[in-house]
């Protein structure tokens, strides 16, 4: 017999044009790796501008639904995503970076952190940029993290992990069989509205688990836009820093040690 349940519903905290839907001193604690999300949403012209600031530990992955950025790292790269790729940022040891948004259109999208698992947390940092046309699509899902149906994002994801972005047409409907040890199930909900597990949700996170063989079932009678990820649990405790995330104290001032002489290094330039 399969049973899906909601353990959790959760609207988050808005400040300005982000509105905090995980952090790891609440709902991260349930969903790690996935350890921060934070939805974005503003007019045209709203955008936040992210001067350089650090991390270690984690990965920041963005998804920029509507919009084009421009990012830069310590190390000097500039690169661009335009909307509908993603961002990747595999802090690893320590690495600074800034972005900011670059188009004219109204900016909808998600910023995702991934505690790193003990093998790549203080590793050298690593960036990927992904173009629109290279997110693969199975129907109304694209795949921006992980595997599924035999295909396989271009994000390099050291995480046993699936993300999503599903865009769902009136009446229409999709299923995801859960993979094997995949314990954390979340779905994040930003237009119109989805429904799973006998409820229907709007503009909110919720948590999920999932008994037996048979896939999970999402629909929408009106349509509607969801963020998903799937994943093995990480099976450490969370360590935090102001802008940091280690499996131990140790490492957590191994990468704040990184941060603060690459911090040196940017004044001095």
């Amino acid at each position: 017999m399969n049973t899906t349940r909601i353990v959790l519903r959760h609207s988050g905290h808005r400040h300005g044009p982000i509105t905090r839907l995980m952090s790891p001193g609440d709902v991260g604690q349930l969903t790690k790796p996935f350890v921060f999300l934070d939805d974005i949403a503003a007019p045209a012209g709203g955008g936040s501008r992210f001067g350089f600031h650090p991390h270690s530990g984690i990965a920041t992955l963005s998804v920029p639904l509507t919009f084009d950025i421009e990012h830069e790292t310590s190390e000097g790269r500039v690169d661009h995503v335009a909307a509908g790729g993603q961002e990747w940022m595999q802090a690893g040891s320590g690495i600074w970076h800034k972005s900011q948004v670059t188009s004219t259109a109204p900016i909808e999208g998600y910023q995702l952190w991934l505690a790193l698992p003990a093998s790549h947390e203080l590793a050298e940092p690593v960036a990927a940029f992904i173009a629109p046309e290279q997110v693969p699509t199975m129907g109304p899902a694209k795949l921006l993290l992980g595997t599924h149906e035999g295909q396989r994002s271009a994000v390099p994801a050291p995480h046993d992990a699936n993300l999503f972005w599903v865009e769902l047409a009136p009446g229409q409907s999709w299923h995801y069989t859960v993979p094997d040890g995949h314990s954390v199930l979340w779905l994040a909900a930003k237009r119109g509205s989805v429904h799973v597990a006998g409820e229907t949700l709007r503009n909110e996170l919720a948590v999920l688990t999932h008994e037996g063989a048979e896939p999970l079932h999402f629909s929408s009678a009106e349509g509607g836009g969801f963020l998903f990820g799937s994943a093995v649990l990480h099976p450490h405790e969370l360590v935090l820093g102001n802008y940091s995330v280690h499996t131990t104290a140790e490492a957590l001032e191994q990468g704040e040690a990184r941060i603060r002489e690459i911090g040196r290094g940017l004044r001095g330039r």
